[in-house]
């Protein structure tokens, strides 16, 4: 099956035929595009926002959801294709799976990110797996995610169903953290903008530690919030994230997606 096959790994809400960018967003462990998506009324015209959508949710929820890092990437990127220029961004689980995207495309060749957001994820040498495997068989799951992440979403109190198959999904992108096992790699060499929010555990100087894996520059800033703080603190996760996609689009000619 060819990449132009298979357009349900990319999602966009708002097409922009003539964008200079793209943003490849990879959601957070149980988390869909959707929220991703809607950020396009917020970023610069001339970018164009793309979600990456996992199996086991949203328009894939009869597909099994996937619970290694290394097959969910694998399959993304021998499946779908990403069309330069473009940045990556990644929110808790969402970065490594970023990273280690950016890094299969170089194996195989392939243009690869101008840029990285790198969000509340400290690097790989730094990974920390989250509940263990022990934890996510124990009969109260649902009871610690809660404690470790936060409440789980409201609209999953009332419907039996759908928290079953919330909880299932997220059971696999747990286990897919808690299994990462980061292979030393060579660095890559597009910038790095490591965001984290100041009342999230990810701290600065783990944040900062991204530099070891770029020859590119890497910065970190911290915004006021939790673990969402782009929800906390939406305003001023917006104006920094399109203070820097003004940046890279500046002087880029305006391109025609192809993506199906």
């Amino acid at each position: 099956m060819t990449r132009a096959t298979t357009p349900r790994w990319l999602m966009c809400r708002q097409r922009r035929p003539s964008a200079k960018l793209r943003l490849y967003c990879f959601p957070h462990s149980g988390g869909s595009p959707g929220e991703y998506l809607r950020w396009s009324d917020r970023l610069p015209a001339d970018v164009e926002v793309w979600g990456v959508q996992l199996p086991g949710r949203g328009s894939r929820l009869g597909e099994p959801p996937l619970t290694r890092i290394p097959e969910i990437v694998e399959a993304l990127v021998d499946q779908a294709e990403f069309i330069a220029p473009y940045a990556f961004f990644g929110h808790s689980m969402g970065a490594p799976l970023a990273y280690e995207t950016a890094l299969a495309l170089r194996e195989r060749g392939r243009t690869g990110p101008r840029q990285l957001f790198m969000s509340v994820n400290a690097p790989p040498h730094l990974h920390r797996p989250g509940l263990s495997l022990s934890e996510l068989t124990e009969p109260d799951f649902a009871a610690r995610v809660e404690k470790r992440y936060g409440p789980l979403p409201p609209s999953l109190a009332d419907d039996a169903g759908l928290r079953e198959r919330y909880l299932a999904t997220l059971y696999a992108d747990l286990t897919a953290v808690a299994t990462y096992r980061p292979v030393p790699q060579a660095p890559l060499d597009c910038p790095v903008l490591a965001l984290g929010g100041a009342q999230d555990w990810e701290d600065e100087d783990r944040l900062a530690e991204w530099r070891h894996h770029t020859t590119g520059p890497c910065e970190v800033r911290i915004l006021s919030g939790g673990h969402f703080y782009f929800r906390d603190r939406p305003d001023a996760f917006f104006d920094t994230l399109s203070d820097r996609l003004a940046l890279l689009t500046h002087g880029l000619p305006g391109t025609r997606s192809t993506n199906p």
